[in-house]
């Protein structure tokens, strides 16, 4: 019998900005994997648009590499904990993790949660301190403060005993000690090093392969036994439908061989494999058969789910399904009915929304629809805004319209009868002049500090707040610590309902009726109110065209003419200077509206509006 092929399969996880696509690029770069011709763009892996334009990955993604004579299939996660759902189900597939710790930050609470996953599997983990490049770089009390970490997860002796590797993933830079790395630090006033995952002065990531290789065993031989392969993760084809991704654990499987799959409801139902793919490179590569140890997908089962084991024939050993952690935010999907409605988008019907809902359940498994009792309109529950955001994003992309609710938070009962709700941790770094007015917000907010620390002029404040206290916030932060600030989010478990939350304390102008914005109208509703559309918008009665300076909901008319006389006063006919409008992305609309107005979402535009777009039925409503 031939010599099985030595495979091992890593995941690369941290919290998000740590580095994990850019040491992907660098793995790949120093592997051979592109042609010395290839043009090759940064974090490679994050092949999604929205990925690319945002900078953050939002899919676990496969790719494979060779070193020597091993086969080491690499996962890249994402960091963002609105996405931890596809952490969590890839963990069954790696032998070991790779954990980014950047050198000044330490760890995140993502980094955590990523972290205690990882161990719960049993996993061995090898750190990797990045960013040692850094000026504020602190090496020595980061590890300190993983080792912290491991402890607090209670690992095990030899989880503790993890090897250390220090490095600058952008140049593609792995070292045993910090020191190896001083040889070549550039000189102040020299030019900074580009970005170059190809390595830099004769340093690269060999130490952290040989580091991979001697930590880990190659997966054992088990191809004589029967097979058992758990589905991790789903894709879909247009033209060979569902795809089924997962490690075999034992065993061998063949392309159009006839298996036994253990699905969700406990049954074992005969299916026929039609293809069989393993990853070389980037690239998904079509195989006859593949062996027991490597990450494959296969096609032709049209109803596989995540978490389902395909067997073999003769014995069935189904693995323990994957638990996912529940959705903690919902809103509401309903079908655009605004006056301006199917203008721009193709599919603006509820049936529409259904389907696409449906398909991306198949592949988003942190998602949950449900029915509301009306026929235009889907409860969708989700990680948090940035989840829900995304699917809308990509709604949107592909031609959908549709208007969708406030963000709420998914609020459980405990056995007692108690009413809990989601409470998130969040970490925040502040420049020391806005400390005050941050921590008074958050505490308006019902949050509770946990920890505060300072250094070089930046407070690190640490608090638990809940979910519903956080909706909205991201936008006043920035505002309050003028963009200098950063906020990091995660979920951390249910508390006690804390009460009532003071929401938006500003009214909203509210346009008339239909028309075109004029310059003359909008100059003098400036006075009192800050715009959010520009001279020619098109509006609708009932939209929100801006917020008001007082807390109370006002109508105006931003389509008023100047009259036109035969009589002219001089000095009235000059040119009128406007502010500039406010402009919001998805995500900023979310936070910005109250329970009674809608998002209205189009390829083309975002709009704001009223659930009621009459007076009359907005007075019905409030009585």
């Amino acid at each position: 019998m031939e010599n099985k092929q030595k495979i091992i399969n890593i995941a690369v996880i941290a919290h998000v900005d740590a580095g994990k696509s850019t040491l992907v690029d660098a793995f790949l770069n120093q592997s051979g994997v592109f042609r010395a011709n290839e043009e090759v763009i940064d974090c490679v892996m994050d092949s999604d648009d929205i990925e690319r334009e945002r900078g953050i990955t939002i899919y676990s993604k496969n790719c494979s590499i060779m070193h020597q004579d091993y086969k080491i299939n690499i996962v890249d996660t994402p960091g963002h904990a609105d996405f931890s759902s596809e952490v969590e189900r890839i963990m069954k597939t790696v032998d070991t993790v790779i954990l980014l710790v950047d050198s000044s930050e330490g760890p995140m609470p993502q980094t955590r949660f990523v972290l205690k996953k990882s161990l719960e599997q049993g996993l061995n983990p090898i750190l990797f301190i990045n960013k040692i490049d850094k000026k504020d770089s602190r090496v020595d009390e980061v590890v300190d403060e993983v080792y912290e970490l491991f402890m607090d997860l209670e690992a095990t002796d030899e989880q503790l005993d993890f090897p250390i590797l220090y490095g600058i993933a952008r140049q593609g830079i792995a070292v045993r000690e910090p020191k190896d790395i001083e040889a070549i630090k550039i000189e102040e006033g020299a030019v900074k090093i580009k970005k170059s995952p190809t390595g830099f002065g004769g340093l690269n990531v060999e130490p952290l392969f040989e580091t991979i290789i001697s930590h880990c065993k190659p997966y054992a031989d088990l191809r004589e036994e029967s097979l058992q392969l758990q589905v991790s993760s789903l894709g879909y084809d247009d033209y060979i439908g569902r795809l089924g991704i997962g490690r075999i654990t034992k065993g061998t499987i063949h392309s159009s061989d006839t298996v036994t799959v253990a699905n969700s409801k406990g049954e074992l139902v005969k299916r026929k494999i039609n293809q069989i793919f393993v990853y070389i490179g980037l690239n998904r590569v079509p195989v006859d058969k593949a062996e027991c140890g490597d990450i494959v997908v296969v096609s032709g089962i049209s109803d596989i789910s995540i978490g389902e084991t395909i067997c073999g024939n003769k014995i069935q050993e189904p693995m323990e399904m994957i638990n996912i952690e529940e959705p903690t935010l919902s809103m509401n999907f309903i079908v655009n009915k605004s006056p301006f409605a199917g203008k721009v988008g193709k599919y603006v019907t509820s049936r529409h929304i259904k389907e696409r809902l449906t398909k991306e359940l198949e592949v988003n498994v942190g998602l949950l629809v449900e029915d509301t009792g009306s026929t235009d309109s889907f409860k969708v529950s989700g990680r948090g805004e940035l989840h829900l955001s995304i699917l809308i994003e990509n709604m949107r992309r592909e031609g959908y319209e549709l208007a969708v609710s406030k963000p709420e938070v998914i609020l459980k009962r405990d056995e007692r009868g108690r009413k809990l709700e989601p409470v998130e941790e969040v970490v925040l770094s502040v420049p020391d002049a806005y400390t005050g007015s941050v921590i008074s917000k958050l505490n308006l907010r019902k949050g509770m500090m946990t920890q505060m620390s300072g250094d070089n002029g930046y407070s690190r404040l640490e608090y638990l707040v809940p979910t519903r206290g956080l909706l909205g916030y991201r936008t006043e932060f920035i505002n309050d610590t003028r963009g200098e600030g950063t906020m990091v989010r995660h979920f951390n478990g249910f508390e006690e309902y804390k009460g009532e939350i003071s929401q938006r304390i500003n009214g909203v102008a509210i346009a008339q009726e239909e028309g075109v914005c004029t310059p003359y109208a909008i100059a003098s509703i400036q006075e009192r109110v800050q715009m959010f559309v520009e001279p020619g918008t098109v509006v609708y009665g009932g939209m929100i065209i801006g917020m008001n300076s007082r807390g109370e909901d006002m109508i105006v008319n931003p389509c008023k003419a100047k009259k036109v006389s035969n009589m002219r006063a001089s000095g009235t006919d000059e040119n009128v200077k406007l502010s500039p409008a406010r402009k919001f992305t998805l995500e900023e609309a979310l936070e910005f509206i109250s329970d009674d107005e809608l998002v209205e979402v189009t390829p083309a535009d975002i709009r704001l509006r009223k659930k009621f777009l009459t007076e009359l039925e907005r007075r019905r409503s409030g009585k």
